[in-house]
């Protein structure tokens, strides 16, 4: 019991700070190097490499607890607490799918924009990368709003 407590707090946690930087990027930082807001390179980079390392150090700490929680909380015989026919078993794999698009977009977008910043380059690879982090934040709300349903009940009593 205090394992899955343990894991569902470290679960949230993580996804919360790792959605949030996500979306802190697409919405303000993103933009204001697009308009010119910033005088070298140097901010984003460090930029990047700090969202990098919070994407990559969640998405490992989601893995394991989600993979801690999934196998207790779940099953495959197809009950009530099946993975793959209940709704709430769907809606994590629903929550994988999520959490991969999510990682790759990080990635995706990090690595151009660091790409683009080497060119000495500011307000072109932030415009160039910000629908990639647009696209990064949909995913990282989805997740929570998924992570919402699965926690209360919610789909259960909706569908």
């Amino acid at each position: 019991m205090v394992d899955i407590v343990v894991s569902r707090i470290a679960h949230l946690i993580f996804a919360a700070i790792w959605a949030g930087s996500v979306f802190y990027v697409a919405v303000v930082v993103l933009p204001l190097a697009r308009d010119g807001a910033f005088n070298s390179t140097k901010p984003l980079e460090v930029i990047s490499r700090k969202l990098t390392t919070i994407s990559r150090v969640s998405s490992l700490v989601l893995f394991i607890s989600g993979s801690h929680l999934a196998g207790v909380l779940y099953t495959v015989d197809g009950g009530s607490r099946d993975l793959f026919t209940s709704i709430n078993g769907q809606l994590v794999l629903l929550m994988i799918a999520l959490w991969l698009a999510l990682a790759a977009l990080v990635e995706i977008g990090a690595k151009r924009l660091e790409s683009g910043l080497n060119g000495k380059k500011l307000r072109e690879p932030a415009h160039d990368v910000l629908p990639i982090f647009q696209a990064a934040t949909v995913a990282a709300v989805a997740l929570l709003v998924v992570a919402g349903l699965i926690t209360t009940g919610g789909a259960i009593r909706f569908f």
